[in-house]
């Protein structure tokens, strides 16, 4: 009953395909490995390209014992289990403490983590598909290395699905090797795991067998494939259009193909201000409250929460001059570079500053036109 991509996972270097940036000879995490250098890191990257099989390949590497977690169904708890109280439990050898989806964690299940971290007690890898840049707390963070793992290429594709076919004992022909390729969208996990559903379903493999096999909704709503970022475009635009029955479609969508719902959710703090901005300051509170209680809630119920800030935020009045004045002002100061502040504008702490003008002539809420002096007449927000 073990998953074929289990079966074929690489157990070295050598044998990993893809991320020659990080484990290619001279590379940072190949070098590592090689000096079982410990730290502890984050692997941040699009699903199925690696991020496993490299923190147990690390693990391995420099001797330690590797313990697995996933934020999705673990916390203070299951982290308490493994290693302890702050300063309390210790190894007979380095342990590594590795929490995949470490961005479904909270501010609290992440600042639990930080004395183990800073104190040494366990090696703790993280592995993400989100920006740990806005997914994991600045402290943990900062205690962190950060390696970006990228989308697997086509030929990295064929390596694995060639493996894969070499443990099935099966033949593949070129149109269903580079439709799965292509479907899977560099994701090899995917990829593996709808060759092996396919075989044990069809026994042949062929474009006609892959594409049945595909009738899962959760398959065909691929997260990185152009489907995704059509549906994506489409719920904004039927938000942006005031059409509430569209957006509400295409929001479910995403929420039947296993979408995670703080990515909707944050498309929609966006499209608060970007869209409906001034002519309804409060639907940044509603989008606001929706992502929270995403975050808090998790599916199914936060899918109502979703449908309620689609419904509202369809139906407001939109208003883009805001978003419109951000990118006008931005554009000047890449033309005219970063203009001199008029001196009256300017806080003088000291006596020196205010023999030289700063803040002369300044009075509050006076009209004067406060930009620099070569901007002067200058509307951004039209």
């Amino acid at each position: 009953m073990e998953p074929l991509a289990s079966k074929i996972r690489p157990q070295t270097l050598d044998d990993f395909v893809g991320q020659e940036h990080l484990v290619g000879a001279g590379k940072p995490l190949r070098e590592a490995m090689d000096r079982k250098e410990l730290f502890s890191f984050l692997l941040w990257g699009p699903p199925g390209t690696g991020k496993t099989t490299l923190a147990r390949m690390y693990a391995r590497a420099v001797g330690a014992d590797f313990r697995e977690l996933s934020a999705v169904d673990a916390g203070k708890d299951e982290v308490r289990a493994i290693v302890g109280k702050p300063g309390g439990m210790r190894f007979e050898k380095a342990t590594v403490l590795f929490i995949d989806e470490i961005h479904r964690f909270n501010k609290a299940q992440q600042d639990f983590l930080l004395p183990f971290v800073e104190s040494g007690s366990v090696i703790f890898i993280g592995a993400t598909t989100e920006n740990p840049s806005f997914e994991v707390i600045s402290a943990l963070l900062s205690r962190c290395r950060v390696f970006k793992l990228r989308e697997l290429s086509a030929e990295d594709m064929e390596k694995i699905i060639t493996r894969a076919v070499a443990k099935l004992k099966i033949k593949l022909l070129k149109p269903a090797r580079e439709f799965l390729s292509t479907v899977t969208a560099g994701d090899a996990r995917q990829a593996i795991s709808l060759l092996e559903n396919t075989h044990r379903f069809y026994d042949a493999v062929t474009v006609e067998t892959l594409k049945e096999t595909l009738q899962s909704p959760n398959v065909r709503y691929d997260k990185k494939g152009e489907e995704h970022y059509n549906i994506v475009s489409a719920f904004i635009k039927s938000m942006r259009a005031s059409q509430p029955d569209a957006a509400m479609y295409y929001m479910a969508r995403m929420v039947e193909g296993g979408e995670d719902p703080l990515f909707i959710a944050r498309r929609m703090v966006v499209f608060a201000s970007e869209d409906i901005g001034l002519a309804q300051p409060t639907a940044l509170v509603v989008a606001n409250a929706v992502f929270r209680a995403c975050e808090t809630g998790g599916y199914p119920e936060c899918a109502i929460n979703l449908a309620h800030g689609v419904a509202y935020l369809s139906q407001c009045k939109k208003d883009r001059r805001a978003y419109d004045a951000l990118r006008a002002a931005q554009e000047e100061i890449r033309q005219s570079g970063a203009l001199p502040v008029p001196l009256k504008l300017r806080n003088a702490p000291t006596k020196l500053m205010k023999n030289e003008g700063y803040g002369k002539g300044y009075q509050k809420y006076d009209t004067d036109d406060y930009l620099p002096d070569k901007l002067k007449g200058k509307k951004f927000l039209q």
